[in-house]
């Protein structure tokens, strides 16, 4: 006789870090960066740059530190993340310092180092601190009440390009408006996270469209006439169209209803065909782009816009090369918005794709780790801080090329700019820390043999 054999318990399985992917990653990011930096000396000074070595060594150790964080901070996060923003922020850094070329007095790429760095930092320290992302729910009010004051206080000072969006002290400066966005994401996530059931089912139901309640729309149409405001004070159409959409795009997340993006689309262009109208600053720029070669053909030359167009199409399929096209005839603008007319005419078609599927990429995981969670906070939070980036890029993208009128934003990681570039990097370590709660397997599942990871609703 035998004892009956008992079965061994299933073995417990591990949801794989991807730590060692992401760090290969880092590699090749750097080394891009780094080889975009050297081609653009030997193109321009027909010769390597002496610093080429400390700016990849620099670059390097932002992207360690930043991946250490990760490492024993937030184990399970995406691993596409970090080394989506190092690649962004590196091409950018390159970018700068080929125009800074062009310009000697005028050199912006040490001080975009000194940003990146700073934003880098912040990372890491959202990274370490910021255990569960939950926890930003309870300051939705205080996110808020901060968020209204930073988009006030740059109406009191003078306008920078016809646009009041900038605090200047001394020789410092910064937009607050960059550290707004974040502030809204957070509390439109905590509004409608609460209210989501009141915005679909309760109300009156006009057409296909359920209308809740005044108590409940009120801080709709409120969030609308502030987007109008800022708009109309601070001549800021990019802020403003950023704030909106976000709006729109969060609530059609939390309700499932098609009707509130028609609703937004409609309050969105009478808005602005209004302040297009009766803004002069605006209005300049909404002419500019119905006729974008109206000063040529008025002998002025071409306007900025129509730069930007010949610029784009002067790089072709494969672009001129780094350090080899014209963009410096864009202006001061080319530091800005329009970089990316340099990265078109330098890069090509080919390059720009490239760019473009890179912001893709980084949007489309931020929205997967939002996806992934049961936390209603969390999985607006993530979504809204990844509409940031796109809406970002499809308004720079959109102006630069002549598809919408030019709004005078900061593309992401790309363009000079250090509240921007910070910024970035903390929505960044937002996305990095709430995927990586997305991801981790939950106790019970992992005992049970499934490694789907999951996150409870906290209400």
């Amino acid at each position: 006789m035998t004892a009956p054999r008992t079965d061994a318990p299933p073995p417990q399985l591990r949801l794989p870090k991807r730590r060692g992917v992401e760090l290969a990653l880092l590699i090749g990011a750097v080394l891009i960066a780094v080889y975009g930096y050297a081609a653009v000396g030997l193109a321009h000074d027909h010769a390597i740059p002496p610093d080429v070595a400390g700016y990849g060594a620099g670059l390097g150790l932002l992207a360690l530190l930043a991946h250490l964080a990760v490492r024993f901070r937030a184990p399970h996060a995406d691993p596409l993340l970090l080394p989506i923003a190092v690649l962004l922020n590196g091409l950018g850094l390159v970018l700068i310092y080929r125009l800074d070329l062009e310009t000697p007095k005028d050199q912006a790429a040490p001080t975009q180092l000194v940003w990146s760095t700073l934003g880098v930092a912040l990372f890491i320290v959202v990274v370490i601190f910021l255990r569960d992302h939950r926890v930003l729910q309870r300051y939705a009010y205080l996110s808020v009440a901060a968020a209204l004051v930073l988009m006030i206080v740059p109406i009191f000072f003078p306008a920078v390009n016809g646009a009041k969006i900038w605090i200047r002290i001394g020789g410092f400066s910064f937009q607050p408006g960059e550290f707004a966005k974040i502030l809204l994401a957070v509390f439109f996530a905590a509004y409608l996270s609460a209210n989501r059931h009141a915005l679909a089912y309760t109300g009156r139901r006009i057409w296909k469209l359920q209308l809740p309640t005044g108590r409940v729309l009120g801080p709709i149409v409120a969030i609308w006439l502030l987007s109008v405001g800022v708009l109309v004070l601070e001549r800021d159409l990019g802020t403003s169209l950023l704030f909106f959409g976000l709006f729109v795009i969060m609530l059609y997340v939390a309700t499932g209803r098609t009707g509130w993006i028609a609703v937004g689309l409609l309050l969105a262009a009478v808005g602005a065909f209004a302040v297009g109208s009766l803004e002069p600053h605006v209005h300049s720029r909404v002419q500019d782009w119905l006729d974008p070669f109206a000063s040529i053909a008025a002998g002025q030359g071409p306007s900025q816009l129509a730069q930007s167009l010949f610029a784009f199409a002067a790089g072709g399929m494969l672009g001129t090369g780094l350090g080899l096209g014209h963009s410096i005839l864009i202006g001061f603008a080319a530091k800005s918005d329009f970089i990316l007319a340099t990265a078109g005419e330098e890069l090509g078609l080919s390059g720009l794709t490239a760019i473009f599927l890179l912001y893709a990429l980084l949007v489309a995981r931020g929205y997967r780790a939002g996806l992934a969670l049961r936390d209603p906070f969390g999985r607006l939070l993530s979504i809204g801080l990844a509409s940031i980036l796109a809406l970002q890029v499809f308004v720079i993208a959109g102006g630069v090329m002549g598809l919408i009128p030019l709004t005078g934003m900061a593309m992401p990681f790309l363009a000079q700019g250090g509240s921007s570039v910070v910024t970035n990097w903390i929505i960044v370590a937002l996305l990095i820390r709430i995927s990586d709660l997305a991801r981790t397997p939950h106790p019970d599942q992992v005992e049970n043999g499934v490694i789907a990871p999951i996150v409870e609703d906290p209400s």
